[in-house]
């Protein structure tokens, strides 16, 4: 395996769910339906463990608010109890080309927020998948962090490149 290799996360194994081999996932993609098809090839980076574990969905099905994976040839509780706490990644191959508008978690956090009028706000730390719209999680200089919902009435620009994003703040937004 080529180490320099760049991962994706796209989950994390938070328990088992049942004893036949099914594990909970709390979702770190925005795009699970297509992670987590059956046929899929996945990584499992252990906590304190260097080498990965290649996996290969199985079952994908969602549960309370969780992604609940079985794994080929792991199909009792025993098999996948190790798991619980691991990562799950994808390499930079598994990516997929984007529509155009569309970007990665990963190309967005980072990124550098400033209002229309060329002030910062703070750094996008995090991203929400909320089912409705994304929440963007930007760090301020000072105070609370703000949530910025991923809507068109609000985000102008995004410049992968530069690392920046515009955004015209409704009323409020900001206070």
């Amino acid at each position: 395996m080529n180490l320099a290799e760049k991962w994706f996360n796209v989950g994390k194994i938070v328990n088992t769910h049942g004893i036949r081999g099914e594990v909970r996932v709390i979702s770190k993609t925005d795009f699970a339906e297509e992670r987590y098809e059956p046929g899929n090839t996945l990584f499992i980076f252990k906590e304190g463990s260097t080498e990965p574990i290649e996996v290969v969905v199985e079952s994908h099905r969602i549960h309370k608010n969780f992604d609940l994976l079985t794994f080929k040839g792991m199909h009792n509780i025993q098999d996948v109890e190790q798991f619980k706490g691991s990562l799950l990644k994808i390499d930079e191959s598994q990516l997929s080309d984007l529509n155009e508008g569309e970007y990665y978690f990963h190309e967005i956090i980072g990124c550098q927020m400033y209002t229309d009028q060329g002030d910062e706000i703070g750094t996008i730390r995090e991203i929400l998948a909320t089912g409705a719209n994304d929440v963007w999680i930007v760090k301020r200089k000072t105070g609370k962090d703000l949530l910025v919902p991923y809507i068109d009435d609000i985000v102008r620009e995004i410049n992968i490149e530069e690392k920046k994003v515009i955004i015209t703040p409704m009323e409020g937004l900001l206070d």
